[in-house]
């Protein structure tokens, strides 16, 4: 994935700012660097990976020449248009001169999606002096030479000021997580800034003159305890993400759901032949694809359940293609790519999509652009021994299924009792677009493609 350019080069020395990989995305977190300062990078060679509100995304380098300073840390959460890397392309010079990246404005283009978006970083305003107050002489940077008449200002002026302690982000959530005051730390990193050995060593160590009898007897010594066996997980990235979509989906859409147990021991044979066939060798069939083909074909007898609400116009927007969406669990939460035009495709096709999809997202790979666009939904509660539930809409699609696990039970087939594959069907579905007639008929069609789907595929075409 190559980018151009975000930053014009000043003294040879480029910066790289964090660029929108998504639509809109504010913020990401840098999970891992691949390179250090010092070490030579190319144009296009991956330098770190990122995870943002949608996917885990990795960055190239859009400059060759050698790393010169790591501007966040992993586990640090950046905002889109920040400087995380500057790179010395060789071409000489300083950057001394070069105008502060948060003073710049320009037009920046995401690396996933449409359109341009302005990136500005404003600085925090200074703060400025009493008209009674004397204006100190201004301090030169450590970087640079400090003026001859004025030799001991640098060494007098890098205490830090008083206030909030300095440090940066990890180091103050280590903190939080260990119940360290940072105003009780003392500083040993350069500038008086608060490095983790500190936040470490502080563990366990009150600050001084602040333990008197009366807080240790009113120490709420219970508290503590539980603090100390309970674990605290940061809600990030696609976690967060999917939180708030799910809260938004529960509380804008009114959801109904719908259930049907159905005999599938059909299906069940319909698998095992599909596996035996050379076109199927290279893909992992299994009884959700031929889930999905049903779900496909009842989309196609009933297309008004493949709809979204347009809240804006007022207006029922009916889908004529359909973005197959399947919910997939993974390491950093629940992910819900889609297979795009999935009602084009042939068996195999759909079955090699399916493989693709679930293997990028257990990898943790699945970009944006996998992620948008869905119109429909299968989750399948199966795979973790579960018989039913009644699953939350996608944001903006009008139907989820839910597939649940398939059991021997005994079930009257023929007029006699015998032991048959059943499994249980639950279709959730937004009631402004879908009543219960429809909703009723697109799980009744999915059941009976099930029931028999050779015989429905012939008759269905």
């Amino acid at each position: 994935m190559a980018i151009s350019k975000n930053e014009p080069a000043v003294g040879g020395v480029q910066s790289f700012k964090l660029p929108d990989v998504g639509e809109g995305l504010v913020e990401a977190e840098l999970l891992t660097w691949y390179v250090k300062p010092g070490d030579e990078v190319g144009v296009n060679q991956m330098i770190c990976e990122i995870e943002t509100a949608k996917a885990v995304v990795e960055l190239p380098s859009p400059f060759a020449g050698t790393v010169r300073e790591l501007l966040a840390e992993e586990g640090q959460t950046v905002e889109v248009g920040t400087v995380i890397i500057t790179v010395d392309d060789g071409s000489g010079g300083s950057s001394a001169g070069a105008a502060p990246a948060e003073e710049t404005e320009e037009r920046e283009k995401p690396l996933v999606g449409y359109g341009e978006r302005a990136a500005s970083t404003q600085r925090r305003p200074r703060r400025r002096p009493t008209p009674s107050a004397p204006v100190s002489p201004p301090v030169p940077r450590i970087s640079e030479p400090a003026p001859a008449n004025t030799p001991a200002v640098q060494e007098t002026q890098t205490a830090p000021a008083p206030g909030r302690p300095l440090a940066k982000p990890p180091v103050r959530k280590l903190a939080k997580d260990l119940g360290v005051d940072l105003a009780s730390v003392t500083p040993t990193g350069e500038g008086g800034v608060v490095t983790r050995e500190d936040v470490r060593a502080a563990v366990g160590r009150a600050p001084e003159g602040t333990e008197t009898a009366e807080a240790v007897e009113t120490a709420p010594a219970a508290a503590a305890d539980r603090t100390a066996r309970e674990r605290r997980v940061p809600v990030k990235g696609v976690r967060k993400h999917t939180a708030a979509a799910m809260v938004g989906s529960a509380f804008t859409a009114p959801h109904v759901t719908e259930f049907l147990q159905v005999d599938v021991t059909r299906t069940m044979k319909a698998v095992a032949r599909l596996r035996e066939r050379p076109d199927f060798a290279d893909v992992r069939v299994s009884p959700l694809l031929l889930v999905a083909k049903a779900l496909l074909m009842a989309v196609r007898r009933h297309p008004e359940v493949n709809a979204s609400w347009d809240e804006d116009n007022q207006e029922i927007v009916v889908k004529n293609y359909v973005n197959l969406g399947i919910a997939a669990a993974t390491e950093r939460g629940l992910v819900v790519p889609n297979i795009k035009d999935a009602d084009a495709m042939t068996l195999p096709e759909l079955a090699a999509g399916l493989k693709r999809l679930t293997d990028t997202a257990r990898a943790g790979k699945t970009s944006p652009a996998d992620m948008s666009g869905g119109t429909i939904t299968i989750t399948n509660v199966g795979v973790f021994g579960v018989d039913a539930g009644t699953p939350i809409l996608n944001p903006g699609e009008a139907a989820i299924l839910a597939f649940g696990q398939i059991r021997d039970m005994p079930w009257v087939h023929k007029g006699k009792l015998k032991i048959r594959k059943v499994t249980t069907l639950s279709l959730s579905f937004d009631h402004r677009l879908v009543d219960g007639e429809l909703g009723s008929k697109v799980l009744r069609d999915i059941g009976t493609a099930l029931e028999d789907p050779e015989l429905t595929a012939l008759a269905w075409g």
